[in-house]
């Protein structure tokens, strides 16, 4: 089959799962159906996400957002499988958590998605490496009610979809560059190269990645790196110069800077604070 779940833990009214696509372009599509509040991770490949509060195209660090009962399309158009972190909450506890956010005035998911952002890196992280490392049911329950509260929080922000639809040439380009990015996942990229690559101005490849990503290449590798970084610091006893430097950092003091601006600790506060997890 093209699309296997293993439920890594689950408990009254949640549950999370390891979701794995291998749905290509040529791969028909189907409509299915969210059976409960869904907030998925995407962790690996890209693909299109199609529901009743708009369309987008999902990428390594994006989350997918379901409304319960609501239905939803994804198709593979630009590349062949997908991995996400699928968080399920049942309306009950769904609502109870949404109560408990400050500025909560509906349950409901009003967009599709949600760009890679910092506020919930902290909690994204801590699940993945739960996840590839094996953790305790009690963990993985605590996460879960943490990505709930801290999406729910964001919304109520009010974050807000990109003013324009891209188009399906955008998406194509933009696509081919995530690609490009993740083969190339420790090099230091800048805008002009990747807009060189998809034939493109900068400032084009700029206003069209924004458009179907969320947020503009830089910001976006900046938080891929802090998040493997987060993941590789939970996961490893290495020296925090040497995980710095496997990420993508220039120099250590820029990965402290940027790594306590994303998550409020620094770097070594944050793996003593998991080290019993791990």
């Amino acid at each position: 089959m093209p699309l296997s779940a293993t439920v890594l833990a689950s408990g009254t009214g949640w549950r999370v799962s390891d979701v794995v696509c291998t749905s290509g372009p040529r791969d028909p599509r189907y409509v299915e159906q969210h059976s409960a509040y869904s907030i998925a991770l995407v962790t690996d490949g890209n693909f299109q996400y199609r529901t009743a509060q708009g369309s987008a195209l999902m990428t390594p660090g994006s989350l997918l957002l379901g409304n319960e009962g609501a239905c939803f399309e994804c198709g593979h158009q630009h590349s062949g499988g997908d991995r996400c972190l699928a968080f399920h909450f049942s309306a009950e506890l769904f609502e109870s958590v949404a109560a408990a956010v400050p500025g909560t005035r509906r349950v409901t998911l009003g967009m599709p998605r949600l760009a890679p952002l910092p506020s919930v890196l902290a909690p994204l992280a801590a699940a993945q490496a739960l996840r590839d490392e094996g953790g305790q049911i009690e963990e993985f329950r605590e996460l879960a009610l943490r990505v709930a509260a801290a999406v729910r929080s964001v919304l109520n922000e009010g974050a807000s979809p990109a003013r324009r639809s891209p188009t399906a040439r955008d998406e194509r380009r933009v696509a081919a560059a995530l690609r490009n990015i993740e083969a190339r996942r420790g090099a230091r990229l800048t805008l002009d190269e990747l807009a060189a690559e998809s034939a493109v101005s900068p400032y084009h490849f700029l206003r069209m990645f924004e458009q179907v990503v969320g947020v503009t290449p830089g910001q976006y590798m900046l938080r891929m790196r802090l998040h493997r970084a987060a993941v590789r610091l939970r996961r490893s006893d290495d020296a925090i110069a040497a995980v710095a430097s496997d990420c993508g950092f220039e120099d250590l003091s820029t990965f402290n800077r940027q790594f306590r601006r994303a998550t409020g600790l620094t770097p070594g506060a944050y793996r003593a604070q998991h080290i019993p997890a791990r």
